[in-house]
């Protein structure tokens, strides 16, 4: 896609401020790819437990995060530490299009298990310009796994965590049904869209805030004027 729009695989963007000069990000293939764990370990110097349900693998996070003054305001779960950790050391590395990949199940209640390696899922997300424009993962498909990561999930909830996905039965039900092996990603148009118009602000690319019905439709039954858009 960059390469049919500009003619290239880089291009200028004002990241900082139309003000201020613009960065380069290369588009040219292939991206990079950030083993998550590994990664974030080698970069800070860390020896996460493997078991990351654990008590002990939680207060390694909380220290760690403590250690390099990375803000992870209660509740301080494992999941959102690892966030916090993975977006101050791995995500401000990735100006130019890079895989994040085998994220650990306990931040992927939805994805399925790796078939290689144990506690790892079959996920990445891709980030350009510091900011997440893809998530993708094989899909979960064995309900009886489901319901421990709802379960796993509900912990998260119940001790303040917004974002922890809750128990959805009719799901889990559907699922003991039956689903084929099956994967899904999902893109950020909008962001996407911001890159290659050099637009600094995600509403200069959504359409629909801000356009505003007419009072009265036009001789030609429009329904909003050009000057609304």
């Amino acid at each position: 896609m960059a390469k049919d729009l500009t003619g290239g695989y880089k291009i200028k963007f004002h990241s900082n401020g139309v003000d201020k000069e613009p960065i380069e990000i290369d588009f040219t293939p292939p991206f990079r790819r950030i083993d998550m764990i590994e990664e974030l370990e080698r970069m800070a110097n860390l020896n996460i437990p493997k078991d990351l349900y654990s008590d002990a693998a939680n207060k390694y996070l909380i220290d760690a995060c403590a250690k390099f003054n990375v803000a992870c305001p209660p509740p301080q779960t494992t999941s959102r530490l690892l966030d916090k950790l993975v977006g101050h050391f791995l995500e401000e590395t990735c100006v130019n299009p890079s895989f994040i990949i085998n994220h650990p199940e306990i931040m992927s209640p939805l994805a399925k298990w790796h078939r290689s390696r144990p506690c790892l899922t079959e996920r990445f997300e891709l980030f350009i310009n510091k900011h997440e424009v893809c998530n993708a993962y094989t899909e979960l498909n064995d309900p009886v796994v489901q319901r421990e990561r709802f379960a796993e999930q509900l912990k998260s909830r119940q001790s303040g965590d917004d974002e922890a996905m809750a128990l959805d039965e009719t799901f889990c039900t559907s699922l003991e049904y039956g689903l084929p092996p099956t994967g899904g990603w999902g893109l950020g148009i909008d962001r996407m869209t911001m890159l290659f118009t050099d637009s600094q602000n995600i509403k200069e690319v959504l359409l629909f805030p801000a356009m505003k019905p007419q009072d009265e439709p036009s001789s030609k039954g429009a329904l909003y004027s050009p000057s609304d858009l």
